[in-house]
């Protein structure tokens, strides 16, 4: 497919932006990732982590490490009985088939190692789904990896096809932190193409601008958290072109795929000239309701998926084996299963959406996702991190502020706007939009 080596600029060539968004350090993180305590001296501890947590924003000045904005806000809400809208996790579980696979899978004796790939049964229900619903044929001993979830799957991605510090790796701004902090980890450099209010779709003179002959990788995620967008196919296609134009490769981040409110998703890998060159990751956990089985997987051509399989063997090995037969059920649902996801969480977003309309934000309509996002300034906000800490006292809900998934460069484009995810109970997102809707003036 091309993929040529040896073709970038020298190093230095573009200038590197960081991600190193510092919030208030903590001290109930282990002394090990803190620091040494030597005779007359505080020492830090080197490695490979500190440029994973400064490229996540996870560092303070000092070089602590800080929480994540999920872990804060999570506690916070914890702290003070508000309604959790920042983290996007479910809080009901999946379809009653799939769980009972699950428990059946462990009474029958699936308790020990899956295979490196996958349970067989699993890697054909993956290619199943995939030709199903989107007309792509796999092989599934081939083209078809298991893996712990996503964000595994995201991580051994880029570990294995990124080279070093000479590459680089396009992602749309803002975006899911996990992205600046593998992109770190890897020596790449991350180079952020800003999604513009309020449809959060990018320009595309400055996506072509921002893919060069370092370009490595364009890492698409559609339907796109933190925003909600779905991303128009004027901009698939460009990503394609650019693709081609500069010898990357396409990663994709779909496990949103059957959240798409308005029309069937379109993964990348089916757009003309795209197939060879992507990898595409998908899990479990979004489309059942089942976030804690961390089952995901990746699919594409052989000589790629097998690239990520020798980096993925030696981070977790394999994943838990019960859940996986469990998946399988899960993907083999009917049609009307799929169509009831999307429809369903569309109709949480629109109820949510009433509520932070009446409650004075200015709202950005979803595409698909979990997950809203408003800009606070009609209410007087002009510090999406100070207003989202205020929030609980003041309307008893969490969210989360946009700025956390924003690099420094960029962050003024973000700063009144803040995330709210619709994945809850109707009653809880009902209660929300009335307490929001009380909610005092700062």
């Amino acid at each position: 497919m091309g993929l040529a080596a040896g073709r970038r600029e020298a190093p230095g060539a573009r200038d590197a932006p960081s991600r190193g968004v510092a919030r208030r350090p903590v001290t109930a993180f282990p002394l090990a990732l803190r620091e040494v305590r030597h005779p007359g001296c505080m020492q830090q501890i080197p490695g490979a982590w500190q440029r994973t947590a400064r490229g996540a924003g996870l560092l303070a000045a000092d070089g602590a490490p800080v929480p994540t904005i999920f872990a804060e806000m999570s506690a916070l809400a914890a702290s003070t009985g508000a309604l959790n809208l920042g983290q996007g996790f479910p809080d009901e579980d999946g379809p009653e088939a799939v769980l009972d696979a699950a428990r059946r899978a462990i009474a029958d004796g699936v308790n020990q190692y899956a295979p490196g790939r996958g349970f067989p049964d699993l890697l054909d229900a993956v290619a199943e789904h995939q030709r199903r619903f989107y007309g792509l044929e796999l092989d599934p001993a081939r083209e078809v990896l298991v893996t712990v979830g996503a964000t595994e799957a995201l991580a051994a991605t880029l570990l294995a096809l990124v080279d070093g510090p000479d590459d680089e790796v396009v992602v749309f701004e803002p975006y899911y932190d996990s992205y600046a902090a593998c992109v770190a980890l890897s020596g790449a450099t991350l180079v952020p193409v800003p999604l513009r209010w309020p449809d959060f779709q990018p320009d595309l003179e400055q996506l072509a601008s921002a893919v060069s002959d370092r370009t490595r990788v364009i890492l698409v995620n559609d339907p796109h958290n933190p925003t909600g967008t779905v991303f128009t196919r004027e901009v698939l296609d460009e990503v394609v072109r650019l693709a081609h134009r500069h010898d990357a490769i396409i990663v994709t981040d779909e496990v949103y795929e059957h959240l798409v409110f308005d029309g069937p998703h379109v993964p990348v890998a089916t757009l003309p000239g795209a197939a060879e060159r992507t990898v595409s990751i998908s899990s479990a956990g979004k489309t059942f309701s089942l976030t804690g089985w961390k089952t995901g997987w990746v699919t594409g051509p052989a000589d790629l998926v097998s690239a990520v399989l020798a980096v993925k063997q030696f981070l977790t090995y394999v994943g838990g084996s019960p859940f996986q037969p469990a998946i399988a059920v899960g993907l083999r649902l009917p049609d009307a299963f799929f169509a009831s996801v999307a429809s369903e969480m569309a109709a949480k977003a629109a109820l949510l959406g009433t509520g932070l309309r009446a409650a004075g934000f200015d709202v950005s309509t979803p595409g698909g996702s979990y997950f809203t996002v408003v800009d606070a300034a009609p209410l007087g906000a002009t510090d999406a991190d100070a207003f989202c800490r205020e929030l609980p006292a003041r309307a008893g809900v969490v969210g989360i502020p946009l700025t956390a998934f924003a690099s420094p460069a960029h962050r003024d484009r973000y700063a009144t706007l803040v995330r709210f995810a619709a994945c809850k109970k109707v009653e809880v997102l009902a209660d929300a939009a009335e307490r929001l809707a009380g909610m005092t003036r700062g």
